[in-house]
């Protein structure tokens, strides 16, 4: 039997489109309604409320695996700040961007003053001072969400921010500012100064996985606002929900409705089919190794492109191969490897005896192909 051709009537014209809202299956799409995290977002108010009293706020760490509201749920509880308190300043900091003490102040200093800091070669202690100096002269709260905190683990770059942050008031009096850290582990597994510590002690929030209807019930609102009715039947959508919860990770199947959507006008279809989902997934469901690899520095590209291009390394010859392409010494390559330790593209474990003492082993978290067919030619 010979395939059945389409029917006319369901056929896309080139102009028309599924889509009703495009936006809505973007990654950084703020939803209007905030499903099944309200119990995380009374923790992160709670800690917020006394800067509201004229104390200080209550540190907080959101902790739970990638795609559980982390960041939507920070970006909702500053929507609402700004928009009934003047006394609060928030600000996110995202630090796969600004890793380093200086360029998450540079950040701060933006969001106070409305303007980038001078361009000419102004120092740190500047900036501080400044960022301090208005905090407590306006009688304002300075609230920083660090997301993605464990960008700043490698040479105890988080030492130095919440030092800075948490005891500004003893260099500024009348400087009041709090934390809240974002982390995709269940736990912080880093070990903070004991300087630190004595400041910091956060209120946990955990955000778990979604559950199976929770993960149905935000898709389908997706559905319903950002397709046109009829786009998507209930059996295409719970093949969505399926590949999402197995993947643990919403993202991946808010990516996953746009990827297929778009497969679906490829064909001309105005409905999307379980071939359309099935035929995207592969691409979705690593959304978040593609946002990791962004955040990468050419240097770092090149010992992550190294990395994947055998099972495992021992430190000594993967800095061999990468001292050969890049000229660049120990040092920087032992700060490279941190980095993508800690943001989980690599195992980097201590194994036997290597010529400098004990030998790290290197090996890359992810299938190696789908490592080197995202990174930057």
């Amino acid at each position: 039997m010979s395939p059945e051709k389409p029917n006319k009537s369901d056929m896309l014209l080139w102009e028309e489109t599924i889509f009703r809202d495009r936006d809505l299956f973007e990654l950084d799409h703020l939803p209007e309604h905030f499903l099944h995290r309200e119990s995380q977002m009374n923790s992160l108010k709670f800690c917020i409320r006394p800067a509201l009293q004229g104390g200080r706020p209550v540190n907080a760490l959101c902790l739970g695996p990638p795609g559980t509201g982390k960041t939507t749920a920070i970006f909702k509880l500053f929507e609402e700040i700004e928009a009934h308190s003047s006394k609060i300043v928030p600000v996110h900091v995202n630090c796969q961007m600004d890793s380093t003490r200086y360029s998450v102040f540079y950040q701060i200093y933006k969001k106070i003053f409305e303007h980038a800091p001078p361009s000419s070669g102004i120092s740190f202690k500047r900036i501080f001072e400044k960022v301090a100096q208005e905090i407590s002269d306006k009688d304002r709260v300075l609230v920083v969400a660090l997301d993605d905190i464990n960008y700043l683990f490698h040479e105890k770059e988080v030492d130095h921010v919440l030092y800075s942050i948490l005891r500004a008031h003893e260099t500024c009096p009348g400087a009041r500012m709090a934390v809240i850290g974002i982390m995709s582990e269940l736990s912080l597994n880093y070990v903070l100064d004991p300087r630190v510590v004595s400041v910091f002690q956060p209120e946990e929030i955990v955000f778990p996985l979604y559950t199976h209807l929770e993960i149905h019930d935000i898709l389908s609102r997706r559905v319903q606002m950002g397709f046109y009715p009829g786009v998507m039947g209930e059996d295409v959508l719970d093949d969505v929900v399926d590949a999402t919860e197995g993947a643990g990770d919403l993202r991946v199947g808010i990516d996953l409705l746009k990827r297929s959507g778009l497969s679906a006008e490829k064909r001309a279809s105005k409905s999307i089919s379980s071939e359309d989902v099935a035929g995207s997934y592969d691409r979705s469901r690593l959304v978040h190794l593609t946002y990791a690899l962004k955040s990468l520095k050419d240097d770092e590209q090149v010992v992550l492109r190294l990395a994947a291009e055998q099972k495992s390394w021992h430190a000594g010859e993967l800095f061999a191969r990468f001292h050969d392409k890049s000229g660049a010494g120990y040092t920087r390559f032992h700060e490279i490897l941190n980095k993508l330790d800690s943001i989980r593209l690599i195992n980097a474990d201590f194994a036997g005896e290597g010529e400098r003492g004990r030998s790290r082993v290197i090996s890359v978290r992810y299938d190696p192909d789908e490592i080197l067919s995202r990174l930057r030619p």
